[in-house]
């Protein structure tokens, strides 16, 4: 794990993109946080985090400059608060393959008026309902969602559902599950109540797990210190046992 100094900054490869955009590599250093960017004097339009440990989308100075910033394959769990102060002129921000789980950890992104381009692909949220329908719905700007047009049919349809009754309802349990839920929680800091035995037969579950969904359901088991076919969830024609213990097997 490598600290972000002025010196790391300073001594990584600086480029003119393919898109013709000075760009600053910070690839694969395992940086645990986003700090010091001041040293870079603003002179870049993309940055690349990629590969990295970050948990937390803040930490920027005032960047004017920056229009685009690599954030795949990091650990980021949380958006922080007033970007737009920070980095009002961001465009695009990939965050593949990171661990964002609840919608409204997204909603600090509403901020940033000119984000035309996001990706979230390969983050639990992706697999939440309305998923695709709030963050058009909450990011009007967005012109591209995980690399795919954002179509005026779709703009018509998050609009319908959100401002209807069943979506204002909606919208207050997706903040109240973001409010009482803490991301970024995961199996290396399971329930301590839970057995040795108990807890290796869910982190077994999750590596034989066929879908993201799946996944991140046994994950959220875990949190909360449940075993998987021991739990009840309530379907559509009222209580109904979830159907886990083949996984276990």
């Amino acid at each position: 794990m490598v600290k972000l100094t002025a010196e790391l900054i300073q001594n990584s490869m600086q480029y003119i993109n393919p898109v013709k955009d000075r760009e600053l590599d910070l690839r694969g250093y395992k940086i645990p946080e986003i700090e010091n960017l001041g040293a870079t004097g603003d002179q870049f339009d993309t940055i690349d985090f990629s590969e990295n440990d970050i948990r937390k989308l803040d930490g920027f100075p005032f960047l004017k400059r920056i229009k685009c910033l690599l954030m795949n394959n990091n650990r980021i769990v949380r958006i922080g608060q007033h970007l737009e102060e920070h980095i009002p002129n961001l465009e695009s921000l990939i965050l593949t393959g990171n661990h964002v789980e609840e919608l409204a950890d997204l909603d600090p992104l509403s901020t940033l008026e000119k984000l035309t381009c996001l990706s979230l692909l390969h983050n639990p949220v992706t697999a939440k309902p309305h998923y695709r329908l709030y963050l058009i719905y909450k990011l009007p700007q967005l012109r591209l969602l995980d690399f795919r047009k954002i179509k005026l049919k779709e703009r018509e349809e998050a609009k319908a559902l959100f401002k209807s009754k069943k979506g204002k309802e909606l919208q207050k349990e997706i903040l109240k599950r973001a409010k009482t839920f803490v991301s970024g929680q995961n199996v290396n800091n399971p329930p301590k109540h839970l057995s040795e035995q108990e807890i290796r037969k869910i982190r077994e579950a999750i590596s034989k797990a066929n879908s993201l969904e799946e996944v991140e359901r046994l994950q959220h088991l875990l949190q909360l210190g449940q075993i998987p076919g021991h739990e009840t969830q309530n379907g559509e024609n009222g209580i109904e046992a979830m159907q886990t213990d083949s996984v276990l097997q």
